[in-house]
């Protein structure tokens, strides 16, 4: 199994880039036992980025972690989007300008792929003529980005994917186990890894295949992920205890002011963030949100320190 975190992007007093905080938090996700990053993702407020500045985050992102790669031997991944335009020209450019900030694989945002929500067809159309337009050596992905429409991936999609052989990711945001358990079948025996985006049926969809965790609750205690990771088939009973705190912390994506809550958790974590996002008020991140998110730290420092024995 596979954990990925979905990068958030702290700012300045200013409302400039905190790029310095941002290398902070590669060190932190190392540290915790993260496999990899989703760079300039929707966590990372894409749509709120100048292309000048997706390439730039990236380009620190992937620099610090290709650095720790090397420093300690282990595998740090790098999948970067910042797919966000709606014309086919400015996806040209913005999806290039990623590229050669650095990534490990180009991950495209299927919405952008069918902006109009059309059909199979038209989204295969779409991706054949930007794959046309990118290097062909770039390895991809796709994500199934809730914004500004969620555009699943169908069956068809997936086969178009394997046979074209430059897919090797996905971020499942279905939340269906069985859906997943569907194009797991389908994508067994190949390169292209399924990463679930719901914590909720984490366990189930690794038990029908799935090859890991993409989300933002590694924002907050990759610590957990990682033992699950490492232990969800060698201690089964254990590993269901876990899904149910991960599971039922998860629930926070819904009722509290993310990304604001994960850059409140960031400074619990010691990382001075400033509580500053381009998708949200400042003010939303309330005293009863950074009590949740002070509960929630007691919480999972303390499960994680049991699960070290």
């Amino acid at each position: 199994m596979e954990n990925f975190t979905t990068m958030i992007t702290p700012y300045k007093k200013d409302g400039s880039i905190d790029y310095e905080t941002a290398e902070k938090y590669v060190d932190w996700y190392f540290e915790n036992g993260l496999d990899g990053i989703f760079s300039v993702c929707q966590s990372s407020e894409i749509f709120y980025l100048s292309t000048e500045e997706k390439a730039e985050l990236n380009r620190r992102v992937y620099k610090r972690a290709k650095e720790l790669e090397a420093k300690h031997g282990r595998k740090f991944t790098v999948v970067s989007s910042g797919h966000t335009s709606d014309s086919f020209e400015d996806q040209v450019q913005e999806l290039r300008a990623v590229i050669e900030s650095g990534t490990d694989a180009l991950i495209l945002i299927t919405n952008r792929l069918d902006i109009n929500n059309e059909g199979d067809d038209v989204f295969i159309s779409n991706t054949k003529k930007l794959i046309e337009a990118l290097p062909p050596d770039v390895k991809l992905g796709l994500y199934e980005c809730p914004y500004p429409y969620k555009r699943l991936v169908t069956p068809k999609i997936l086969d178009f994917c394997l046979q074209s052989g430059r897919f090797y990711y996905m971020k499942d945001t279905c939340c269906d186990t069985k859906i997943m358990a569907e194009r797991c079948r389908q994508l067994k025996g190949s390169d292209f890894k399924l990463l679930n985006a719901n914590c909720q049926t984490l366990l189930e969809s690794l038990l029908n295949g799935a090859d890991g965790y993409c989300g933002i609750m590694c924002n907050f205690h990759p610590a957990l992920y990682s033992w699950f990771g490492k232990n969800y088939e060698r201690e089964p009973e254990r590993a269901k205890l876990v899904q149910s705190i991960i599971g039922m912390l998860g629930f926070c994506e819904i009722g509290l002011a993310y990304p604001l809550i994960a850059k409140y958790h960031m400074c619990l974590c010691g990382i001075e963030t400033e509580n500053i996002a381009r998708n949200r008020n400042s003010e939303e991140l309330t005293e009863y949100a950074k009590s949740c998110m002070r509960q929630m730290k007691t919480a999972t420092d303390y499960f994680g320190n049991i699960l070290k024995g």
